[in-house]
């Protein structure tokens, strides 16, 4: 099936512009015909059977789990050299650059990464910005750390072609991390990353804003997820009707080196979380953000958390005017069967931590929330790491999550 006329004027239109900011395309929400991707419903459901209930309509076990996401790994050629060193001169190892922040990925129940590069070919050679080509030794760390799965589906997914796609998923699949908004087949793209916890069954949906200007390779309109409200909504309800009881929805949007979400993000995170079922419960239980290098708000909208934008989890930005890049937010949230409807669960805890590249040396990625009261570091690093928790705060809260019941947490 060929791509949509709008998806692909969509694709041609992305541009780069200077200093890295990539212009993004209108989205698609005026109900074009949705694509081939979807999850179908298992076969001899039936018709009216609320997802996740026991025969007859009784509740099934259930108990409640906490869901920790993290924002965009982005490995620049100086990330790519520690590795290296901290390697041993043996390929590259980036367990030791992410074990600041093992601790709490680890003690979710469900972990999810945004991998947003793809990986060369092994030895090289690897690269940056504008097109990113990452050691697919990054798999084996990010399953080190405690992910479970990852969105892939950004703004450099092509950035090494098909072959580079295929070769992130193949390692992904290597280390047993879980993957959805790019795939190697038309089959692969119909299925949501899915997840247990809890007794849950938790469905993950991926997609982009466009892939900066890469056309969308021949013959595989289904490689990278694009954003279309309609064909998110239809995912969703695809992925309830095949026995989700959560879906949660990673979604690479807005303007990058942007604190404020802008207009195409407020319009679409309205849309989709106005979006409910018949029985009144959303189609989509929480929205996570990526893209835009810079901690974003949160907000409860319509009754359903909104991530805007967490930032970068690994990057290493250097000019003055871009250091916020560095800095990234943690969204930790817990689901609890929701006690008014059997098979559904709900948000019953917002939690946020803060994060922080320190470029060192040696580079590492710390938990600048957990900092006060560290006897591991020394007071200089507290007291830098406490004015990066304040600033990303500060970016978290702009939009009064506070008072819709989000807490900071240390730990």
């Amino acid at each position: 099936m060929k791509p949509t006329a709008k998806i692909a004027a969509a694709v041609a239109g992305l541009a780069v512009v200077a200093g890295g900011v990539y212009a993004a395309p209108k989205l698609l929400d005026d109900g074009a015909a949705p694509s081939e991707q979807r999850l179908q419903a298992k076969p001899g459901t039936k018709p009216g059977t609320k997802p996740g209930t026991a025969p007859g309509g009784a509740a099934s076990d259930g108990k409640p789990f906490t869901l920790v996401a993290t924002g965009g790994i982005i490995p620049y050629p100086s990330i790519i050299e520690r590795s290296a060193t901290d390697a041993g001169g043996k390929g590259h190892d980036f367990r030791k650059i992410l074990a600041g922040v093992k601790p709490i990925v680890s003690a979710a129940d469900v972990a999810i990464c945004h991998h947003e590069i793809p990986y060369g070919e092994p030895g090289g050679p690897y690269t940056g910005y504008p097109t990113f080509k990452a050691p697919h030794e990054l798999a084996d760390a990010l399953k080190d750390t405690g992910y479970e799965s990852c969105s892939t589906a950004s703004n450099h997914t092509l950035d090494a072609g098909y072959a580079g796609l295929a070769r992130t998923l193949d390692h992904l699949d290597r280390v047993g991390v879980k993957h959805v908004g790019s795939a190697r087949s038309a089959d692969e793209a119909k299925v949501p990353a899915q997840l247990t916890a809890g007794g849950a069954k938790i469905a993950q949906l991926s997609y982009t804003y466009g892939t900066n200007g890469i056309p969308l390779p021949e013959g595989k309109p289904w490689s990278v997820n694009l954003i279309d409200q309609k064909r998110i909504i239809d995912d969703a309800r695809a992925a309830r009707a095949a026995g989700a009881n959560v879906v949660v929805l990673s979604v690479h949007w807005g303007t990058e080196w942007q604190t404020a979400p802008d207009q195409q993000q407020r319009e679409l995170a309205q849309s989709l979380t106005a979006s409910k079922e018949t029985d009144g419960f959303p189609d989509i239980d929480l929205i996570i953000g990526t893209h835009n290098h810079v901690p974003q708000p949160y907000e409860k909208i319509n009754g359903t958390w909104v991530v805007f934008g967490m930032g970068d989890q690994v990057a290493s930005f250097v000019p003055a005017d871009k250091l916020r890049g560095n800095q990234s937010s943690i969204p930790r949230f817990t689901f609890a069967p929701a006690a008014a409807h059997a098979g559904r669960w709900e948000v019953v805890k917002a939690e946020y931590l803060t994060q922080y590249s320190d470029m060192g040396p040696p580079f590492r990625v710390v938990c600048a929330s957990c900092a006060p009261g560290d006897s591991t570091i020394g007071a200089a690093k507290q007291k830098e790491y406490a004015a990066i928790d304040k600033q990303v705060s500060t970016a978290v809260m702009s939009r009064g999550a506070g008072d819709q019941g989000l807490e900071h947490a240390a730990r």
